[in-house]
């Protein structure tokens, strides 16, 4: 049984399975496939998906990490989700998961990618945690992103990153919307592409076959989540 990794509208639109096929591309390419290994600290990302703090809450009971950062405020897409922020959600969650309330560093304010890393590096800093590697917890289409973004502001740190595993198409019957989902594929993609010009992240590379799936899948028009050039 999938778990609904949280409640939309469906759009009705009809996916083609070329589009499925591109979008899958889109979302391999995404995950870093790192190997997780004990850290010295690890940084919830916040979101719209509560998933991200279950599975945190899960590494941290594996014994990878003393200490766990959560760090977010809102965005559009949680501000009704999550009232009193991502960070606090994703905090009382873990913590009746049973993580301790010592373990955890709180970072309510974050309101972008770069403000996770820079905001969570300073709460760990307050917190008296000196960290040499951190571990990033993710939804499973931003853990690229997320590294890029974390190599270029905390260089001296090794960055692991990852998520919960899961299979494209078990993301999509969660979240309820194929449109969504691959809209959100394309944006965050479009970020790992021109954040480096602007200074915000690391470049990687893309595979040209990444690249003509993201560029077809913009022409049919998945195109919602897309930031002004």
């Amino acid at each position: 049984m999938v778990t609904r990794r949280y409640s939309v509208r469906n759009s009705k639109r009809t996916i083609t399975d070329e589009q499925l096929q591109q979008a899958r591309a889109v979302w391999d390419y995404h995950q870093m496939h790192h190997e997780v290994r004990p850290a010295d600290a690890a940084i919830g990302l916040g979101s719209h998906d509560l998933g991200v703090a279950s599975f945190a809450a899960s590494l941290y009971h594996s014994g990878l990490f003393p200490v766990l950062v959560f760090t977010g405020g809102n965005s559009p897409t949680t501000k009704t989700r999550f009232l009193r922020g991502e960070a606090v959600h994703y905090r009382e969650h873990a913590i009746g998961l049973g993580v301790p309330e010592t373990s955890i560093v709180l970072e309510p304010k974050a309101a972008n990618t770069g403000q996770n890393i820079t905001y969570s590096r300073e709460a760990l800093a307050d917190a008296g945690v000196t960290s040499s590697t951190v571990l990033l917890v993710s939804k499973p289409y931003m853990e690229r992103r997320s590294f890029a973004t974390a190599r270029k502001l905390w260089p001296e740190v090794e960055v692991i990153c990852t998520s919960e595993s899961m299979e494209f198409d078990d993301y999509l019957k969660g979240i309820g919307d194929e449109k969504l989902v691959i809209d959100m594929l394309v944006g965050d993609l479009q970020r790992v592409i021109q954040y480096p010009e602007r200074g915000f992240a690391i470049e990687q590379d893309v595979p040209d076959e990444v690249r003509q799936a993201y560029e077809s899948l913009i022409h049919d028009g998945f195109t919602s989540r897309l930031i002004a050039p």
